[in-house]
């Protein structure tokens, strides 16, 4: 028997599956995490050799990252989008979110230096190379979604799980949600929609017209919310066993994941209580 979804005055799933209650105006302040944005493959270089894209990035900041790593002019890989050609899916529309694949990738070919456009075609061949592989894409295809949806659903879950242990199950509240015809109502896709990570999501933000507002828009976004790594993969295509709908993370290593709308406002009052008992600076 499908389920109602309750009033969105009610409820609403935050990034890093943080919950706050709309009705009462609480907000969560994120923290941003300091990722090595550099690495050298021995010390005393003058250049870096090696430019490291963490799993979770969003296509700007892999721009931004490139153009520091090759000190090239802020925006030069962005415009070179328009000269390189990506292997990407029709559904992408030439958009490379999602297949920017986070790893480690050489700065110098054959003695000479890399160019913004052969670096993005590396990453974007590497996305394809792990994405329509037998593992992704035969288990995209069991869970009836194809390997673009699958990329999409990974880049949430590598934005709202907590850690590791925790991706199977947001990955199922996911399917859960939109096997339920619920909407998900995450903030990482409203956020993602305001290009902020860490910020107060409010009541109007929730309410701006964008495709990536999942409390308004039914289903996935148009296109992934960031670059996901193996594991947001893995867990896409193979999500926990359960029955959950909701999860909040009471705090560090404590996420609670229940299907019951009364047990989900406990654990957020007692989010609440410990938040408000620890405050977050600034």
């Amino acid at each position: 028997m499908h389920m109602n979804p309750p009033p969105r005055s009610t409820i609403r799933l935050t990034r890093r599956g943080r919950l706050a209650l709309i009705a009462t105006g609480a907000v969560v302040a994120g923290t941003a995490v300091a990722v090595p944005l550099l690495s050298l493959e021995s010390e005393g270089e003058k250049k870096p050799t090696t430019l490291v894209i963490p799993e979770g990035w969003r296509a700007g900041q892999v721009y931004d990252a490139v153009d520091k790593a090759l000190a090239q002019p802020p925006g030069t890989a962005k415009k070179s989008m328009a000269k390189v050609h990506l292997k990407l899916p029709n559904d992408a529309e030439g958009n490379p979110e999602g297949y920017l694949f986070p790893a480690t990738y050489p700065l110098e070919q054959n003695g000479k230096r890399t160019t913004p456009e052969a670096l993005l075609r590396y990453m974007v061949d590497t996305a394809n190379k792990k994405f329509n592989g037998a593992p992704i894409a035969a288990g995209a295809q069991r869970n009836a979604m194809n390997v673009y949806q699958a990329v999409t659903i990974a880049s949430i879950i590598q934005a709202e799980a907590a850690n590791k242990a925790d991706m199977g199950k947001v990955a199922r509240v996911i399917f859960n949600r939109l096997e339920r015809g619920m909407p998900l109502q995450m903030d990482s896709t409203v956020n993602y929609a305001l290009n902020r990570s860490t910020l107060r999501t409010t009541t109007a933000d929730i309410r701006i017209d964008s495709p990536y507002n999942s409390y308004q828009r039914m289903g996935l976004p148009p296109t992934p919310i960031d670059n996901p790594g193996e594991d947001a993969m893995r867990a896409a295509i193979s999500p926990t066993p359960g029955d959950w709908l909701y999860f909040v993370t009471v705090k560090p290593g404590d996420t609670r994941f229940t299907n019951s709308f009364g047990e989900h406002q406990r654990n957020v009052a007692e989010f609440n209580k410990s938040r408000h008992k620890s405050p977050t600076p600034g």
